[in-house]
């Protein structure tokens, strides 16, 4: 009883379809992403420099950084080999919990926006200029990053002292 306790549940079975699903959503992902991107950044929009506009470049961005990760998470689902494992749970992981979050919190903040420009119209709400867009979305990303960072230098800082497989 206590052996069968011990031993790790590791279903294999499912790894093609997750590989094939992953591959697709990256490549539909990175092209939809990077020309939407290419749009946002690349255009000037002057009549439409405002906060919604901060907020969806944001978005935008969030997915794309989703979509550069996928291939290690492909890579997760077609090998065995354990630094592969450790590499997707530490960055592969933490990419998409990142991107999970600002996307959580941006897609909010596009929704206070458009309830802002229903009850002042005029744009008149300092939370509806474009300075404070753009300081909500650096605190944003700086809250997000952060504890990353700390842990991404921990994990190199730190030699690996796990078990063969």
């Amino acid at each position: 009883m206590t052996s069968s306790l011990n031993q790790t549940y590791d279903d294999t079975s499912m790894n093609p379809y997750f590989m094939v699903v992953y591959s697709l959503v990256f490549l539909v992902g990175l092209l939809l992403n990077g020309f939407t991107l290419k749009v946002y950044l690349c255009r000037d929009w002057p009549e439409v420099s405002n906060s919604l506009m901060v907020y969806l470049k944001n978005l935008t961005a969030a997915d794309f950084l989703l979509c550069l990760c996928l291939p290690l998470r492909i890579t997760y689902y077609a090998s065995s080999s354990p630094i592969i494992r450790r590499l997707y749970c530490s960055f592969g992981a933490s990419a998409f919990f990142i991107n999970m979050c600002a996307s959580i919190l941006f897609m909010g903040y596009i929704a206070a926006n458009r309830y802002l420009r229903i009850i002042h119209p005029s744009g008149t709400h300092m939370l509806q200029t474009l300075q404070t867009a753009r300081i909500i979305s650096v605190i944003t990303w700086v809250f997000l990053l952060a504890p990353t960072i700390v842990y991404i230098i921990i994990f190199f800082m730190i030699p690996s002292h796990h078990e063969n497989d």
